[in-house]
């Protein structure tokens, strides 16, 4: 819930005229809703995504918004379950599994967010955690559902704090998901998922933090507000796709 309409687009324009047009590197920025056609219009070839979705199709549902809305203006992602729905607006992995199958059944990708909270990870059961969190949000998803979707990792105590969680804790973590999404939907499947992290991600811990086997990209949060910190991850991203 940042930045007024202007400044939305003049950052979307920014990062847009700042990304390489032959980089292999995908970008998507997820303004909040009320910009979401502008932002759409300015993005030149950048993807635009919504922050949230209804579970519900259409209907009596005062204040929300549905995937046909957001496939009418042109967006392609959605992202479900952040950490902050979870913890401020007590969001389930049941709501975020009705979710994703309406956002798969309407032709947009789902960009469900898992993660552990600080007291979790303390008392060693962020796996459990984790994997648990995967099981319930991809609940009765086919092999082609799960192909569709892409999981982002956020350590919540990780989020908005100045910590990060070292390469070798993320890595351990994605790893372990991409383990349990081969175990569910087959090995094809899950090397298909990308599994993105999210955390304090900054130009300066990008490229060691995206060099990991198991870490396909990055969920930014706050470095996402200004082109310039945003950029730099881009590149970071595209130097190691290069390499």
């Amino acid at each position: 819930m940042n930045l007024n309409k202007a400044e939305s687009l003049a950052l979307v324009t920014a990062i847009a005229s700042g990304v390489d047009a032959g980089s292999s590197v995908e970008v998507a920025v997820f303004p909040p809703s009320v910009y979401l056609d502008s932002v759409i219009a300015a993005a030149n070839g950048i993807l635009v995504g919504a922050q949230n979705v209804s579970e519900k199709e259409n209907g009596a549902m005062t204040g929300e918004i549905s995937c046909q809305m957001l496939t009418d203006l042109g967006a392609t992602l959605v992202i479900l379950g952040h950490s902050e729905r979870r913890a401020i607006m007590r969001e389930t992995s049941g709501d975020v599994n009705l979710k994703a199958k309406q956002v798969i059944g309407s032709g947009l990708t789902p960009l469900v967010c898992i993660g552990e909270v600080l007291e979790e990870r303390e008392a060693g059961r962020t796996m459990e955690v984790v994997l648990q969190q995967c099981a319930e949000s991809l609940a009765g998803f086919s092999e082609q559902d799960a192909g569709q979707t892409v999981i982002a990792y956020e350590p919540v105590w990780a989020i908005g704090t100045g910590k990060v969680a070292t390469p070798e804790q993320a890595e351990e973590v994605h790893a372990a998901i991409r383990a349990w999404l081969s175990q569910q939907f087959g090995e094809a499947v899950s090397q298909s998922i990308r599994i993105l992290y999210g955390g304090s991600v900054k130009p300066d811990n990008a490229a060691e933090l995206l060099g990991q086997l198991n870490i396909d990209g990055a969920l930014v949060g706050g470095a996402s507000l200004k082109a310039g910190s945003f950029l730099g991850i881009v590149a970071a991203a595209g130097q190691l796709s290069a390499v």
